[in-house]
């Protein structure tokens, strides 16, 4: 039975499942400096105490007073907000002082909805990003706080974040335009609204088990345990929660507990869910133990388990999946399953191009049109006899300047090369790009280095623009240095292509130098590093890499002293010299460590260079270099090869004014013993 009883408490009300209330009001700005100063402690969100800090040195200047705010909001020092937003009138950045203490007063629990200052501030700067960000927060706290009128008077927030759209549509729900299970699941992302909204679909049956099962079983599938836990509060009565629990902990355990045969749709389903963890745990005994024990289980369960032991043996690269794909029939799965339905089809000795087509044709519509699918799915045609349909298909995605529409343009017999660039930028098309307000405050918040707030801000300034506008904001910020925005601004043209700025090649052919002193293809460097840092070249990822190369700390001391750079301070790896210099050493090493295949290559400097090893040793017979890069594992690093691939070609032809061959780039990739690397 579908029980919502273990939702979290809640009183049913007119306003919505969870009781929220909070009155809406206005202060004045002069008011909640004087509540700021009372009720420090108030903090945004579930923050509720504050650090209370030494009173730095009052700001000289406008632009001072808006870094003070930054740092101010960074610290948690609410009360020292009021002042320096004062302070900060007359600087192009100002909006932001004020935006962070309306922020603050938003969400803060201690002061009432400071409503007319937020009209105020989103009347006054109309069109600008933070005017739309605003809402958006608005719209939140007021769902929040249980106050869907005011979240429905709002209205469109542009830039909405899906936890915003969420809370868009509880709110309209709750005004009585009823929401449709496509409707919740199209913006559907775990978050604290977007579980609000399905607390409410829920509770109001809009949301059953025929969206909420297989929900669970892709949460289940990803690992996401938090997430599938929620789901199945929503799924499974109080008892057959406890079960879930159980099974969670120890599935064999709690299966060979259960009776035979399981009575019960949602007791079948919890068997299911049991078998399915094996894979992860025992697959081999797993597999096993499911076709002697559970041979009786309703065939679309089977079939569901069945995918997840195929799921787990094609991400080892162990070829049994494809047969377990095969046993799981057409049973509905997520899409990243059925990618790796097909990508196990490819890895095989004999390709089943009958089967890659209806595993493609099983996939969702929207997944079957990705360049990747209509791709592979044309190369089905052409090996079963079907040229002019795969020829239709190849043209479909041949325009586009990616990886597979480069590989679909060599199969029609064409070679890559650059489209004739566009008419020069006229002086007055760039004078309106520097002139555009947004653009210029992005501009000015990349030169404090405040990437966080300078990316949205110059992404929402692009749009509307057309392609000739696309390409004067690209130029702006080639011209102001900021590598990274030329190349994103560049790829939204549609019609109009610049390769000097889609592909662009700064530091003046220093990188190309480097590259050619020790016999290493400047394209493909090039090709890395605008996969790599985009051009940054302060860049520093999640895990410590740095620099435009992107080298950890431990690797750059290590090339360092393999060749003999005396001087190396790891404090100096963001140096451009110093970063190019052990970046493309490193590449070079690992180039040579695996057999001089960009492909492994690529793969070795994003993943390690022991795993393309690895990789190489579950090959049975040797692929062309697209299946090897199509079938990697590891998510980041299969798009990262194509993309320093796909990007390195066009590279090579900007440079060398010839066609290129991606296909001739990728090569094959033939089986080898897998051995131990010395490089780190």
């Amino acid at each position: 039975m579908f029980l919502v009883s273990e939702l979290r408490k809640y009183q049913k009300s007119g306003r919505g499942v969870l009781a929220r209330g909070r009155g809406a009001g206005a202060l004045t700005l002069a008011v909640i400096s004087a509540a700021l100063g009372a009720a420090v402690g108030a903090a945004p969100a579930a923050a509720q105490t504050v650090r209370q800090a030494v009173q730095p040195a009052q700001p000289q200047t406008p632009q001072e007073a808006v870094a003070a705010a930054r740092e101010a909001v960074n610290k948690r020092q609410w009360a020292q907000l009021p002042p320096l937003v004062s302070r900060a009138k007359g600087d192009p950045l100002a909006m932001y002082a004020e935006y962070w203490l309306l922020r603050y007063r938003l969400n803060a629990s201690s002061v009432p909805t400071p409503a007319a200052d937020l009209e105020d501030f989103m009347r006054r700067n109309q069109g600008a990003y933070l005017a739309d960000r605003l809402r958006g927060d608005w719209v939140l706290a007021a769902t929040r706080s249980g106050d869907f009128a005011t979240a429905r008077r709002l209205g469109e927030v542009v830039a909405a974040t899906d936890q915003v759209k969420c809370a868009q549509l509880e709110a309209a729900h709750l005004g009585g335009q009823r929401a449709t299970p496509a409707q919740a699941q199209a913006v559907f992302t775990p978050g604290s609204a977007c579980w609000d909204l399905y607390d409410q679909l829920v509770a109001d049956r809009v949301l059953g088990p025929q969206q909420l099962i297989p929900a669970l079983r892709d949460a289940l599938e990803a690992n996401k345990r938090d997430d599938a836990r929620r789901y199945a509060v929503y799924v499974f009565e109080p008892a057959q929660l406890r079960d879930y629990d159980a099974l969670m902990k120890d599935p064999m355990k709690w299966l060979v507990r259960q009776p035979r045969p399981v009575k019960g749709d949602m007791e079948r389903e919890l068997v299911a869910v049991a078998l399915s963890r094996l894979a992860r745990s025992d697959m081999t005994p797993g597999e096993a133990y499911l076709r002697r024990e559970w041979e009786g289980l309703p065939r679309e369960l089977k079939q569901w388990v069945y995918s997840q032991f195929a799921l787990v043996a094609v991400l080892n690269l162990d070829d049994r999946s494809h047969e377990w794909y095969k046993h799981a029939g057409d049973v509905r799965m997520s899409e990243y399953n059925h990618a790796w339905r097909v990508r196990a089809a490819l890895r095989q000795p004999k390709i089943d191009w009958a089967w890659v087509m209806k595993s493609i044709s099983q996939m969702p519509a929207s997944q079957q049109a990705e360049p990747v699918w209509v791709y592979w799915h044309a190369r089905g045609l052409q090996a079963t006899g079907h040229p002019e349909q795969a020829r239709k298909q190849y043209e479909s995605i041949a325009p586009g300047f990616n990886f597979y529409g480069q590989l679909a343009a060599e199969e029609l017999g064409r070679v890559i090369t650059v489209p004739a660039r566009p008419s020069p930028l006229t002086d007055a098309e760039i004078a309106e790009a520097r002139g555009h307000a947004g653009l210029q405050r992005a501009v000015a918040l990349f030169k404090l280095g405040w990437r966080p707030e300078a990316v949205p801000e110059w992404n929402y300034s692009l749009r509307g623009m057309n392609d000739r506008q696309l390409m004067a904001a690209a130029e702006l910020a080639r011209q102001e240095g900021i590598y990274d925005r030329v190349v994103n601004t560049s790829e939204r043209t549609e019609s109009e292509f610049d390769f000097t700025q889609r592909f662009i090649a700064p530091f003046e052919g220093r990188v190309s130098a480097q590259a050619r002193q020790i016999s290493l293809d400047p394209a493909w460097v090039y090709g890395l590093i605008r996969q790599e840092s985009r051009f940054i070249t302060d860049a520093r990822s999640v895990v410590g890499a740095s620099g435009l190369m992107q080298l950890m700390p431990a690797t750059a001391k290590w090339v360092a002293k393999r060749i003999g750079m005396t001087d190396f301070q790891p404090s100096r790896v963001n140096e451009f010299e110093v970063n190019t210099i052990l970046g493309t050493n490193y590449l070079n090493m690992v180039l040579g460590d695996l057999n001089g295949s960009q492909v492994l290559a690529s793969a070795g400097y994003n993943a390690g260079p022991g795993r393309p090893r690895l990789w190489r040793s579950r090959l049975s017979h040797p692929v062309e270099g697209a299946i090897f890069a199509e079938t990697i594992p590891f998510t980041e690093t299969r798009l990262y090869v194509k993309n320093v691939l796909s990007n390195a070609t066009y590279y090579a032809a900007l440079f060398t004014g010839e066609p290129q061959s991606l296909k001739a780039r990728l090569g094959h990739i033939a089986p080898q013993r897998n051995e131990r690397t010395a490089l780190p």
